[in-house]
């Protein structure tokens, strides 16, 4: 909740997903050189390609930061989670290369050094990121997030499963991030109005989180959805899927992420509930649903 309100000061609320993981693994070798092995690519560290710049300079970092660039090594990437949806993929890739440098030449991490030198990744990748994407990928429970805060820690007490799903559409922050702009250049009134009942939405739904009130989450997730299509983020896809899960027994949904295409997420009273969405959205055009607990999903309920 407050994806593109955050950036202009409203409060944020993110959730990890603990069982959707990405891996960094770095292996001393004699001979090589620097070498990536991932899903986007495979080959030396001096031939990544553009779209992969921000890992470059953050691991270009990290080797003077231990003096390691004589150190030969193999890193291999492997991730579970799709890129460019709004999922936080690059923001979790930095965070696991932080961490296998760190590991590698044995030396402590604190999680402040952690955000800050994952945001050297994301300042290429996003230009001015809120922090919200690392703080989240790095943390063990939902985060109340404020741009240039640290994310505060919140107890969820929710009986609900939330079904995530992936339009197969990457997603366009940078575009959907010159659109808000532009609302608010041409409309500015009216787009700033959505961004701060977006913030209001966000500190509504933390109550309800905490307070077992899934009802009104859900009425919070689709006023939130209203206030992004009208900040021009959403698109036919996110739509779709979105129209589709509120007729098939959700809750409430919305996109998540920068939009224009990427992912769109509902919540269920039940985990039974949830499995039968995942199977409508997957119909309605999905092409991959993740199911996320979020506290007491008893069949009965």
């Amino acid at each position: 909740m407050g994806e593109h309100s955050v950036v202009y000061g409203e409060p944020a609320i993110a959730l990890p997903l603990p069982d959707v993981t990405l891996t960094a693994i770095i292996k001393l070798t004699n001979k090589g050189g620097h070498q990536i092995k991932s899903r986007y690519f495979e080959g030396p560290l001096n031939q990544i390609p553009e779209k992969m710049a921000g890992v470059q300079r953050l691991i270009s970092s990290l080797m003077r930061r231990f003096n390691g660039e004589s150190d030969q090594w193999i890193m291999t990437i492997k991730s579970q989670l799709p890129a460019e949806r709004g999922m936080g993929s690059s923001a979790a890739t930095a965070v696991a290369i932080v961490r296998a440098f760190f590991d590698l030449y044995e030396e402590r991490l604190e999680r402040k050094q952690l955000l800050q030198l994952a945001d050297i990744e994301e300042e290429v990748t996003h230009r001015s990121p809120s922090g919200l994407d690392a703080a989240t990928v790095s943390s063990t429970s939902p985060l109340y997030f404020v741009k240039g805060q640290a994310g505060v820690p919140l107890k969820m007490n929710l009986q609900a499963t939330m079904v995530i799903a992936d339009t197969g559409i990457k997603g366009a922050t940078k575009e959907a991030i010159i659109a808000v702009k532009h609302e608010l250049d041409t409309n500015h009134s009216t787009a700033l109005s959505h961004i701060n009942h977006l913030g209001k939405l966000v500190n509504l739904a933390k109550d309800y989180l905490s307070n077992n009130e899934a009802m009104s989450l859900g009425i919070a997730l689709n006023s939130a959805q209203n206030d992004l299509a009208a900040l021009n983020v959403s698109d036919e896809h996110l739509d779709r899927l979105i129209a589709a899960a509120n007729h098939n027994g959700a809750l409430g949904a919305k996109l998540t992420g920068g939009g224009r295409g990427g992912c769109m997420f509902a919540i269920t009273r039940t985990a039974l509930g949830a499995r039968k969405l995942a199977g409508i959205l997957k119909d309605n055009g999905a092409k991959q649903v993740w199911l996320q607990p979020l506290g007491d999903t008893e069949e009965t309920n």
